[in-house]
C-alpha cells in the first residue's frame, strides 16, 4: 500500500524543532553542559573584544579584523543558543517559518562574513610581509573599512538568494524539523515535489565561499612563510610565523568543524537525528570558543595584554585590600 500523497492545497507557516527526538524525556540534562559552554563563549569572546579596544597598542588592522572575528562569533552562535536553551527548559520548540528564515540569514550571513575577514587577515599578513615598507600607506583605516564593508555586501549578495528562494517554497509534508535549529536542507526535506534546482541555489554559494576564500587563504600564507623563510629572520620571523600560524590554525578549525557536520548530515540514514544534532551542535560552539584561546594561547600582544589589563586590576585590588586591614589594624590614638 502505497502512503497517502501530500496535501499541496496548503503549506505550514509554524514548525515545530525537534532537537532530540531519541531523549525527549531527559533533554533537560543537557541543560546545564550547553549553557556552560556558551557562557564561556560568550565570555572569552566578549573579554578578547573588550581587550582589543581598551589597550591602544592593539589598534592595529589586524586586531581589528580579530575583534569583529570574536563579534562575529557572538552573533553566530547567540542566533541560535539562547531558544535552543529555551526549548531544552521551558519546551518552547515552536517556530513560525518567518523566524526560521530570519535564523537562516543570521547564521549563514555571519558565516559569510567570518570566511571574509579570515580572507582579510590573510590579504593584510601577505601586505606586511612581502611589502612592509608601503604596509601603513595601503592598509589604511579608510581602506580597511571599505575592505570590510565589501566583504559584508559580498555575504549579504551570496546569502540573500538562499533565504528568498526558501521563503517561496510550499511546505506541505511535515512541520516538524529534526533538528535543534532551522537549516537549509532539513526544512527543504518538508518541502513538496521536486526541490533540485532549489537544493541549487542553496549549494552554489557555500561552495563559492569556500573555494574562493579558502584558495585566497592558502595561497597567501604560502607566500607569507615562503617569504618569512627566506627573508627575515630572528624575532621578527618567529612573530610572523606565530600570527599566520595562528591564523591558518583558526581558518581550519572552521572548515573541520563545518566539514564534520556536513559528514555527519549526509549519513543521516546511518546515523540517528540524536548523534547528528550532538555532533553539529558541538561542531557549531566549538570553533567560537576555541577562538580566543588559541588568539591568547599564541599571540604574545594579546597575551601581554591580557596580563597588563586584569593583572594589573588585580593587583590593584589586592592592594586596596592590603591599604584596608592596614587601616583596621592600626590601633587607636594614631
Amino acid at each position: 500500500m502505497e502512503p497517502p500523497a501530500p496535501n499541496t492545497s496548503f503549506s505550514h507557516t509554524y514548525f515545530t524543532l525537534c532537537g532530540f527526538p531519541g531523549i525527549v524525556q531527559s533533554r533537560r540534562a543537557l541543560f546545564l553542559p550547553f549553557f556552560s559552554m556558551y557562557m564561556i563563549l560568550v565570555i572569552s569572546n566578549g573579554v578578547m573584544i573588550y581587550t582589543i579596544w581598551l589597550e591602544k597598542t592593539l589598534h592595529s588592522p589586524m586586531y581589528t579584523l580579530i575583534a569583529l572575528l570574536f563579534a562575529g562569533n557572538l552573533s553566530y552562535t547567540t542566533a541560535i543558543m539562547p531558544r535552543f536553551l529555551l526549548e531544552l527548559t521551558f519546551d518552547l520548540n515552536q517556530i513560525t517559518l518567518t523566524g526560521c528564515l530570519l535564523q537562516m540569514f543570521v547564521v549563514y550571513l555571519t558565516g559569510a562574513c567570518q570566511s571574509s575577514l579570515l580572507v582579510l587577515m590573510a590579504l593584510d599578513r601577505y601586505v606586511a610581509v612581502i611589502m612592509p615598507l608601503r604596509y601603513h600607506r595601503i592598509v589604511t583605516k579608510r581602506a580597511l573599512v571599505l575592505l570590510v564593508l565589501i566583504g559584508w555586501t559580498r555575504s549579504l549578495l551570496l546569502i540573500s538568494p538562499i533565504i528568498l528562494v526558501a521563503s517561496e517554497v510550499q511546505f506541505c509534508r511535515s512541520n516538524i524539523i529534526f533538528s535543534f535549529a532551522c537549516e537549509y536542507m532539513s526544512l527543504l526535506n518538508l518541502a513538496c515535489g521536486d526541490t533540485t534546482k532549489v537544493q541549487v541555489v542553496g549549494l552554489w554559494p557555500r561552495v563559492l565561499i569556500t573555494v574562493i576564500d579558502g584558495t585566497i587563504i592558502l595561497v597567501s600564507y604560502v607566500k607569507v612563510l615562503s617569504a618569512v623563510r627566506m627573508v627575515l629572520d630572528g624575532r621578527a620571523s618567529d612573530k610572523a610565523w606565530q600570527t599566520c600560524s595562528t591564523q591558518l590554525l583558526v581558518g581550519v578549525l572552521m572548515t573541520v568543524s563545518g566539514m564534520c557536520t556536513s559528514i555527519v548530515y549526509r549519513l543521516s540514514s546511518l546515523v540517528s537525528y540524536d548523534v547528528q544534532n550532538l555532533v553539529s551542535l558541538i561542531n557549531f560552539v566549538i570553533p567560537s570558543s576555541a577562538d580566543p584561546i588559541i588568539y591568547g594561547l599564541k599571540m604574545r600582544e594579546i597575551r601581554n595584554s591580557l596580563k597588563k589589563i586584569y593583572g594589573r586590576r588585580h593587583c590593584g585590588a589586592c592592594a586596596s585590600n592590603t591599604q584596608t586591614e592596614g587601616v583596621l589594624r592600626r590601633p587607636m590614638g594614631h
